[in-house]
């Protein structure tokens, strides 16, 4: 347990595969800074913090350890849009607020935007200053490889600068599986056609026996991992994501931590990684009367997950799960990221979550934590440093 990870102290740099090792992703400054080493937490260490009362004590450490991998005193963000092309979806996940059956009475409140809308909504998100787009959305049995094509080719045509982070896990299988192709050629195509990155959606807790209870007919660990693996050994970057507070163990959140941090170590391609909290609002989960998961408990899985996951350069702290006030805390519990200002977001909104922010009040929100404000893509590459 915990192998020794390299310390970056820069904002990251994406790099060609490594001659030699197919995915494996490595930063110059990676590799321009070798003898600082830092030793992950171990899982029984792990277990130990989630069960301790020492709350401060836990932020402190994971704060350390963000200042070795940022001494720059960085925080970073980045415009962009969240695009969800259809909620028909064919998973019925309970903890979901936003989906709609193919059939029956919900059905009539289903959508699939036309490719004309979507690209509305990009030409906005360039006029405003956004470089990129996260666009993902329900399963659909008729959307199939050439759908996707042709809207990624469109999109490309008409805004070659925008920065595509498009389809979770769950979307890549079923669109392999509508087509009935293989996850590889499902990735490559969709690559050819425009697509520049993964997001970590659909991991919700990488344990299976928790899945079962909360998502059954969603993929397994194994095949999330193998989406991302894929999408590794092909040159393309991801990012892994987690959502907890749906009823798992502590050992259960362990389980997820180390599964993305051995795939982290296989490959080197995830650029961040990502936690939120479950919000029970309009679900199925939620009617069952969950307890949803407080501040501290939030803090306590960012600190942890920066201190367990020491290979993965940036943890990034939640303002739209979390609210601003708790995202400021964050970035003295290991996070060094606030994610977007985001122009649209739907899924947590459908669940009766609705924070929302501007860039300006973002960077004041970073400055008064004590940090430098940087706009960045959606590589973590730095854009503007003021």
């Amino acid at each position: 347990m915990g192998h020794p990870a390299t310390i970056d102290g820069n904002v990251s740099q994406v790099s060609e595969t490594r001659p030699g090792a197919p995915g494996r992703f490595s930063s110059e400054a990676q590799r321009s800074r070798r003898t600082l080493r830092f030793m992950a937490i171990t899982r029984q260490q792990a277990l130990d913090a989630f069960q301790s009362d020492d709350l401060i004590g836990l932020g402190m450490e994971a704060d350390a350890l963000r200042r070795r991998l940022h001494p720059e005193g960085v925080v970073t963000y980045i415009i962009d849009r969240n695009i969800n092309y259809t909620n028909f979806c064919t998973e019925y996940c309970t903890f979901c607020a936003f989906y709609r059956p193919l059939k029956g009475k919900l059905a009539a409140e289903g959508y699939i935007l036309d490719f004309d809308t979507i690209y509305e909504k990009i030409r906005e998100t360039v006029e405003l200053g956004g470089t990129g787009v996260l666009m993902q959305g329900g399963l659909h049995p008729d959307l199939k490889i050439d759908w996707f094509e042709r809207l990624l080719r469109g999109i490309k045509e008409r805004f070659p600068q925008i920065w595509l982070h498009c389809f979770s896990a769950s979307e890549i299988l079923a669109i392999a599986e509508y087509s009935e192709l293989s996850v590889r050629d499902t990735i490559i195509r969709l690559r050819d056609a425009g697509l520049d990155s993964i997001p970590g959606g659909g991991a919700e807790i990488l344990d299976d026996v928790v899945r079962h209870k909360i998502a059954r007919l969603k993929c397994g660990t194994e095949d999330w991992l193998h989406v991302h693996r894929t999408a590794h050994q092909l040159g393309m970057r991801t990012t892994a994501t987690m959502m907890f507070g749906v009823g798992e163990t502590f050992d259960q959140r362990i389980n997820h931590f180390e599964q993305v941090r051995r795939l982290q170590e296989e490959t080197g391609g995830f650029t961040a990684f990502i936690p939120w909290s479950f919000q029970p609002g309009n679900t199925a989960l939620g009617g069952r009367k969950w307890d949803e998961a407080t501040s501290v408990e939030y803090l306590k899985v960012l600190a942890i997950a920066r201190l367990y996951l020491d290979n993965i350069e940036n943890v990034q702290a939640s303002w739209v799960t979390q609210g601003l006030k708790v995202l400021q805390m964050g970035l003295r519990f290991g996070g060094n990221d606030v994610g977007s200002v985001m122009l649209e977001e739907n899924v947590v909104k459908a669940a009766g979550t609705s924070n929302c922010t501007t860039e300006e009040e973002l960077r004041h929100i970073i400055r008064d934590a004590g940090f430098k404000p940087v706009q960045r893509d959606t590589l973590y590459r730095t854009m503007f440093l003021n």
